[in-house]
């Protein structure tokens, strides 16, 4: 028997998947000076969760889980034929959405165009732009890049097949175990990937007002949105009556999730010029709850202590956990167990929402690095804390990606003390860049820092004890904290 008379876990054989998420690549400017060269060499990043094999849906969320919803590709947009009531006539004040449509057909009849060697550059242009170094080895820099593009580029590829293949050599020279390059049928199947419960897959596009707005960008075929009338490149705008314009995929798909064989009724918009249609969708079962918790009691019975175990990070373990603590604080828990053993993360944006239960607002949950401003963060709690009574967090070998995330931010914020082994050590942020032949690359482009600017990646968090301590010595450590600056 282990802590609080709880059996110690099995051990998972897997190690836990990078945290990723996945963009649709649209080349910038092609470098053409050492004046470029060091442009891109200064610093920053974090996409989130917008595209993610980790969106976590989770496979590949914990893989990190922050993945956000797969972008629309080209090959996946055609691979589904729109219903007639999308192709009905477009409203002729609706300027910004004709300029759309119009793009959106130019990119379409593009898409066809492109060339073997095109989408080779494609894929060095990623890595140009994004990729972050965290080997030890330091193989990459701009200007070793830049000479790899001119022996890459230098040559004529006869078959989509080799410029595949070149990609692929071109992706391993980097020495990252992470970056890879993904067939179409790959990238289709992860860009179908559904944490929503009824088979769509959501992105956030930037909307003309500087907001977002969500976008359908991956759809399971004859699943429940499919059968009920939506289609790839839908609009969300309301999930049972509530306006989700502005809500992160992440919000949006926690709402439409629900009980297998439950209804949920959904509003969208076809495609960028369509009319908009409210729907009723059957769920399927997609996830399972994560979160298994009771009332425990101190060994001289003077304490009752609530225990949660959480498995993994997927769409149902916020709203789960939520429901875990009320009812523990209901019964009379004065103090609270976290247990994360053999958490090996999941969807990285829920690991983030559920670190922010237990923060004071402003205080920092995680920060994220990269080459690319949009990779640079400081993700902190934006209201009050749901639990203010201490917590002590399990960690062990296998606590891993969003596991690690929620801990460090509970110990550096002095919310907790971590109890067990030292924790996995893997905080990467991986992209998932879709290029214009329908396959895709998987980039490193991030990694995660702790409120106290520990890099988790290959290093792990020690915890405080070792074995269980007492309540006492739990509050004298906390006493002891120093928590870092906000902001």
């Amino acid at each position: 028997m282990g802590l609080f008379g709880i059996s110690n876990l099995p051990l998972p054989a897997l190690s836990p998947p990078p945290l990723a998420k996945f963009t649709h690549y649209k080349p910038p400017p092609k470098p053409s000076s050492t004046a470029a060269v060091a442009a891109s060499t200064t610093t920053p990043d974090d996409k989130i969760l917008r595209q993610v094999l980790c969106n976590g849906v989770s496979i590949l969320l914990s893989c990190g889980l922050l993945l956000s919803s797969p972008p629309l590709s080209f090959s996946i947009a055609n691979a589904f034929d729109l219903p007639s009531l999308v192709q009905s006539s477009i409203p002729a004040s609706d300027a910004s959405s004709i300029r759309n449509c119009r793009e959106d057909e130019e990119r379409q009849e593009d898409s066809g165009l492109v060339t073997n060697e095109g989408i080779v550059e494609e894929a060095w242009e990623v890595v140009y732009d994004s990729f972050l170094d965290t080997t030890n080895r330091h193989r990459w820099s701009p200007e070793t890049w830049l000479q790899k593009k001119f022996d890459v580029l230098g040559m004529s590829y006869q078959t989509r097949s080799k410029a595949h293949a070149v990609i692929r050599r071109m992706l391993a020279s980097l020495g990252d175990p992470y970056t890879r390059f993904l067939t179409p049928e790959e990238f289709s199947k992860m860009a179908r990937y559904d944490m929503t419960g009824i088979g769509i897959n959501l992105r956030e596009i930037p909307d003309d007002s500087g907001g977002v707005k969500l976008k359908v960008l991956g759809i399971l075929l004859d699943g429940p949105a499919h059968t009920a009338g939506v289609r790839q490149g839908d609009e969300l705008l309301s999930v049972n009556g509530v306006d989700i314009r502005g809500k992160s995929a992440f919000e949006a798909s926690s709402l439409l999730q629900g009980p297998g064989e439950t209804f949920v009724d959904i509003t969208v918009k076809h495609g960028n010029c369509g009319p908009v249609q409210a729907l009723e969708v059957q769920r399927q079962s997609v996830a399972k709850t994560p979160v298994f918790y009771r009332l425990e009691q101190s060994e001289n019975g003077t304490t009752s202590v609530g225990y949660v175990h959480l498995k993994e990070f997927n769409a149902l373990a916020r709203k789960d956990l939520v429901i875990a603590i009320k009812r523990l604080e209901d019964t009379g828990a004065q103090y609270f167990v976290l247990d994360l053993r053999d958490n090996l993360g999941g969807l990285v944006q829920a690991g983030i929402e559920i670190a922010k239960l237990f923060l004071n607002k402003g205080e920092t949950v995680t920060y994220t690095v990269g080459r690319d401003p949009e990779y640079v963060k400081n993700i902190v709690a934006e209201v009050p804390p749901l639990v203010s009574a201490p917590v002590i967090v399990f960690v062990n070998k296998n606590t891993a990606s969003a596991s690690e995330i929620v801990a460090t931010a509970l110990h550096d914020n002095c919310r907790a003390v971590l109890v067990g082994e030292r924790t996995y050590g893997k905080g990467l942020i991986q992209s998932v860049f879709e290029l214009h032949d329908g396959s895709g690359v998987v980039v490193t482009v991030g990694k995660y820092v702790t409120p106290n600017h520990m890099d988790i990646n290959g290093n792990g968090v020690e915890p405080d004890f070792r074995s269980l301590p007492s309540w006492d010595e739990v509050m004298n450590n906390l006493s002891k904290c120093h928590k870092p600056p906000e902001g």
